[in-house]
């Protein structure tokens, strides 16, 4: 691989302003949306907490992606309250218990993509991806096909979900 050494270009990669940082950013940021308790079945909101709560993706990787987000619209850990991302773990730990104790996985996947280039498809406010895996769920149709397949609805997954216990023990 051949590498181009250019330090001038940094100061124009990183002069650009944030659209996270703007105020019209995070009125129209769906975490902070749905944060605002509307409807939570239409938002497909499966719990709150006092500082963060969970919902489906409605575009999923597999069946059972959920993403766990604090209310603050925040663009990274950093800059995330100690309260949210304690809470954020606490909800991981439950969200592991539950989609295994439901969807039988093989394993899970659990992440935060911080920034666009990392993949963030809302760069301006940070989110938990917690999803399970299955042995052979990367088959032929997702790598060559470049489709998924998702055997239930996302109703279904919700209500599946929605009746789990979301509760934290206090203490934890």
């Amino acid at each position: 691989m051949d590498h181009l050494w250019s330090p001038w270009r940094y100061q124009y990669v990183t002069s650009h302003a944030s659209a996270a940082d703007s105020q019209s950013a995070q009125q129209s940021c769906f975490f902070c949306v749905k944060a605002q308790f509307y409807s939570e079945q239409a938002d497909f909101v499966l719990f709150r907490g006092q500082f963060s709560y969970g919902l489906l993706n409605i575009y999923p990787y597999t069946n059972g992606h959920l993403m766990i987000a604090p209310y603050e619209h925040v663009a990274s850990l950093s800059a995330c309250s100690e309260d949210a991302c304690h809470e954020i773990m606490r909800f991981a730990r439950l969200a592991e218990a539950n989609l295994q104790a439901i969807y039988h996985c093989d394993g899970l996947n659990l992440g935060f993509n911080i920034g666009s280039v990392a993949g963030a498809g809302v760069a301006g406010h940070i989110h938990l991806h917690v999803l399970p895996r299955w042995n052979g769920d990367a088959n032929f149709m997702t790598v060559i096909g470049e489709t998924r397949i998702h055997p239930e609805a996302l109703q279904v997954t919700y209500e599946k979900l929605r009746a789990a216990s979301w509760l934290l023990p206090s203490g934890q």
